[in-house]
């Protein structure tokens, strides 16, 4: 009798604890859901700004001053972005939660100015942040707080790009390679959902891209994106190294931090009017969708984009990296997708998921991320790819604090950290 009596209280407790989950993922999403509509508006009313006043790029040098003592005023100087929010998820060591206006703000100057970077990484820092301050005003207990961190993470990429299938298992598979947290699924996916719901009802396009030339699933077709895939690995290898090495750089001239981002905001301007085209300022979204959707991209578009995030970033300017990623991942593929025998326009698209999986180690997430942008065709051309970039691309990765839990080559633990 008490056996039952123990089964059934453990399966009470159970229902209970995954209702409590269900709504206060739920509610988390919705509050990020509305805060990452804001931040979209923000980002591309800069972006317009700038586009309709091009003498806004010289504003660059003072901005990325600006940005860079706004951080140290407010005792951030040796904020380090995303990476401390995967050191929140895996240590429960806590994230600021000053860490939310401070990036929501420099990133839209960033975009502004015409800094190259993203918004997504930024959005992993606002949802983390926050997910981890509303986790401590609960006293929820260090195990249930890092779930919470990872529905923030969730809710805001999803609300912000609109693919919750990838911000949910991205938010599972990124801090620990080899290793998901699938105790934070249901939640993740809660919040994701519900964030993107939010998102959509008050005006937040959908992200989605139309293929056209999709090719048939066959052995041909297989190797074709198995080749891409290696070739992705290999610019992704180039894009961390630069990215890594640019900080470091900068580090070694003997000026005081701020002059350090007056100095990459001259190198961006030098870098624009040098190449005599805005293509590589802010994020770059028209580039993406053009090599994508019409199979047209500069060559060496995909090397001038890498330059430009890492003089950027490197500098102090704010913002993600993944729609950088994305943006070289495009122009790369279609540039190459020829050589192949690829669609240039399949190409893009097949280039942006195994580069963004070469990048980040999330092959699942980039699967996903290929099924929501492009829909279903030839998802086994993705999912080849990217498994191709992920195993070929070594121990490299975006983020210093992901930790390559099992190797991609054996059955074995090598806990080390990506670089």
């Amino acid at each position: 009798m008490n056996e039952y009596y123990n089964k059934g209280k453990q399966t009470v407790g159970l229902l209970v604890s995954f209702l409590n989950w269900v709504v206060l993922a739920s509610l988390l999403g919705g509050g990020l859901g509305a805060v990452s509509v804001l931040f979209h508006h923000g980002i591309e009313l800069a972006a317009e700004l700038r586009a309709h006043h091009p003498w806004v790029l010289l504003l660059l040098p003072l901005a990325g001053g600006a940005i860079v003592m706004l951080y140290r005023v407010y005792g951030m100087a040796h904020d380090r972005g995303t990476n401390q929010i995967f050191v929140c998820v895996r240590t429960g060591q806590p994230v600021r939660l000053r860490t939310a206006p401070l990036i929501f703000l420099s990133t839209i100057l960033t975009h502004l100015v015409g800094g190259s970077a993203g918004r997504e990484g930024a959005a992993l820092q606002l949802g983390g942040s926050v997910g981890d301050e509303i986790g401590r005003l609960l006293r929820l207990d260090e195990k249930d707080q890092r779930i919470l961190v990872m529905c923030g993470m969730s809710a805001a990429f999803s609300g912000l790009f609109g693919t919750p299938l990838t911000a949910a298992v991205f938010a599972l598979e990124v801090v620990s390679v080899g290793v998901m947290y699938h105790a934070a699924l249901v939640p993740c996916l809660c919040a994701s959902l519900v964030a993107l719901e939010v998102a959509e009802r008050l005006g937040a396009p959908a992200a989605g891209y139309a293929l056209a030339a999709v090719p048939s699933t066959g052995l041909l077709s297989l190797g074709q994106a198995a080749v891409m895939g290696v070739l992705c690995a290999l610019v992704s290898v180039l894009f961390c190294r630069v990215v890594h090495a640019a900080p470091k750089l900068y580090a070694k001239i003997p000026v005081h931090p701020a002059l350090r981002g007056v100095l990459g905001g001259l190198l961006v301007l030098g870098l624009t009017v040098l190449v005599g085209s805005q293509d590589y300022n802010g994020a770059g979204g028209h580039i993406i969708a053009r090599a994508v959707e019409q199979g047209q991209a500069v060559p060496w578009a995909f090397l001038l984009k890498i330059l430009f995030t890492a003089v950027t970033l490197g500098a102090g300017f704010r913002g993600g990296e993944i729609v950088p990623v994305l943006f070289t991942g495009a122009t790369f593929g279609c540039a190459v997708s020829p050589l192949l025998g690829l669609d240039p326009a399949f190409g893009a698209a097949l280039g942006m998921a195994a580069l963004f999986c070469g990048c980040t180690n999330c092959p699942m997430a980039s699967t996903l991320l290929a099924f929501e942008l492009f829909g279903g065709q030839s998802l086994a051309l993705f999912a080849i790819a990217c498994a191709v970039a992920y195993m070929t691309s070594g121990y490299h990765g975006l983020y210093s604090e992901q930790k390559i839990m099992y190797s991609k080559f054996r059955t074995e633990w090598v806990g080390k950290n990506a670089h």
